[in-house]
């Protein structure tokens, strides 16, 4: 049994299939919709430029029993319960997602969550049309960008003191004011909302802002209500070890509503985005089927906001430092955030004491430097240390950071250290060395201890 019909349960159907599993699967959505795409929802949907995006799938080729508008009401022993019946299963994967948070209020709100808020959305955006985004986040600022870009007239509420505070920090959010006034996007900082009221937002202290259109978007919560009592453990979403498996034998999930144990940041995660919703199911399918992997992803989103590509690899905490690569002024720029001994930490000599070459690369934010975001997010991978004041410029790649020469550079094998036969050295080391496995210049044996 999978409960939830969007890409993270459908693409755990594809991958039991493509794992040679042949019985029975059933999936409920509580959307009247088959699997569809909800990252395009925000941008080139809401501009006109796209009407539809289902997913490329085909259930009946998935010999997939698939029950549109049929929500998940309860879990009982081995049995998931809908408004519609119950369904007995060995193995259940829980992909419910999550729901926004709303505001206090009589008037209308609109969220933009799925294909039917987008449809309705769009419908409602005219020229010179009054919108009002409450909340400065990834889906505030898409949508503000697609709403100028039709003409509206567009006001972005935010409680915090720059944009995405939350997910970002400060330092790095206040660099993105000034894209919302080059987009005629007017930007208002520090603002509370007390309720959403007919006609506009009421604010703190009997303020008021008037608006055609309220869209609220400061946040979601995952949907696991519906498994109260359960005995299913939740923290924040399904509380999930590193194998995606939840505290009731049989039961896994994934996507938006899994908050998963990651062993190479000793936290647990949550993570809204889509490629966790498209590589997760792979774990899953795997372990239903008596295997014994484990997730531990790099997490990686992008958005595209106020004409600029802007990419996030890793996961960071306020302890992390900050460092960055250009100038945030800039259209072109990178945030790199490092964990470990840092300079004037009190480290002993050779232990990265004002030099910082014990710190680790554990997380970069990209505007329009997709290079760095890719080579980041290898060396993150790694875990290799890196040189903070090489990671610093801009003119050396990521990848040239690391401590021993950086990542090699043949594709097969870019997220592992340059290995020392290499001499510490890149590609024209790999040419030269006879010793590389499966140099593609001068192939050879593998070396000892060194794995293909």
């Amino acid at each position: 049994m999978i409960a939830g019909a969007g890409l993270a349960g459908l693409r755990t159907a594809e991958e039991l299939r493509s794992a040679g599993f042949a019985g029975s699967i059933t999936m409920i959505g509580a959307e009247p919709r088959p699997p569809y795409d909800r990252p395009p929802l925000t941008k080139k949907f809401m501009v006109g430029e796209l009407d539809d995006t289902t997913l490329a799938a085909d259930p009946a080729a998935l010999g997939l029993d698939l029950r549109l508008a049929e929500a998940a009401t309860g879990l009982g022993e081995a049995v998931l319960r809908t408004g519609r019946g119950e369904y007995p299963f060995d193995a259940l994967v829980v992909a419910t997602g999550a729901s926004p948070i709303g505001l206090p209020g009589n008037g209308r709100q609109r969220f933009l969550r799925t294909l039917d808020d987008a449809l309705e959305l769009r419908s409602a955006l005219h020229q010179g049309t009054r919108l009002t985004v409450v909340g400065a986040g990834w889906i505030g600022a898409e949508l503000a960008t697609a709403a100028a870009r039709r003409g509206c007239r567009v006001t972005v509420v935010e409680a915090a003191s720059t944009p995405v505070a939350a997910a970002l920090g400060t330092a790095v959010g206040a660099w993105m004011v000034p894209w919302y006034a080059e987009a005629g996007v007017e930007l208002l900082l520090r603002q509370p909302v007390e309720s959403v009221e007919p006609g506009g937002l009421a604010l703190p202290g009997g303020g008021w802002l008037a608006a055609d259109q309220i869209v609220t978007a400061v946040g979601v919560r995952p949907q696991t209500g519906w498994l109260a009592g359960s005995g299913v453990a939740l923290a924040n979403g399904v509380a999930v070890d590193e194998r995606l498996r939840a505290s009731v034998p049989g039961v896994f999930a994934v996507g938006d509503c899994a908050a998963f144990v990651s062993r190479r940041y000793g936290a647990r995660l949550r993570v809204e985005h889509w490629d966790c919703a498209l590589h997760a199911p792979e774990v899953v399918a795997a372990n239903i089927l008596g295997g014994d992997e484990i997730y531990d992803p790099v997490p990686y989103f992008w958005s595209e906001q106020f004409g600029r590509m802007v990419q996030y690899a890793g996961h960071h905490t306020g302890a992390d430092r900050l460092i960055w690569r250009g100038d945030p002024a800039g259209r072109e720029w990178t945030a790199c955030w490092l964990s470990g001994t840092g300079p004037g930490d009190g480290a002993g000599p050779g232990d990265g004491a004002g030099t910082g070459d014990a710190e680790r690369l554990v997380a970069l934010l990209a505007v329009g430097r997709p290079r760095d975001l890719l080579q980041g997010r290898r060396l993150i991978a790694a875990g290799l240390p890196v040189d903070p004041a090489r990671l610093a410029d801009p003119a050396i790649a990521v990848r040239d950071t690391a401590g021993g020469g950086g990542l090699c550079r043949w594709p097969r094998i870019r997220a592992t250290p340059v290995p020392a036969q290499c001499g510490g050295m890149c590609s024209a080391a790999i040419r030269r060395s006879p010793e590389r496995p499966g140099c593609p210049v001068s192939p050879a044996p593998a070396a000892p201890g060194v794995s293909r």
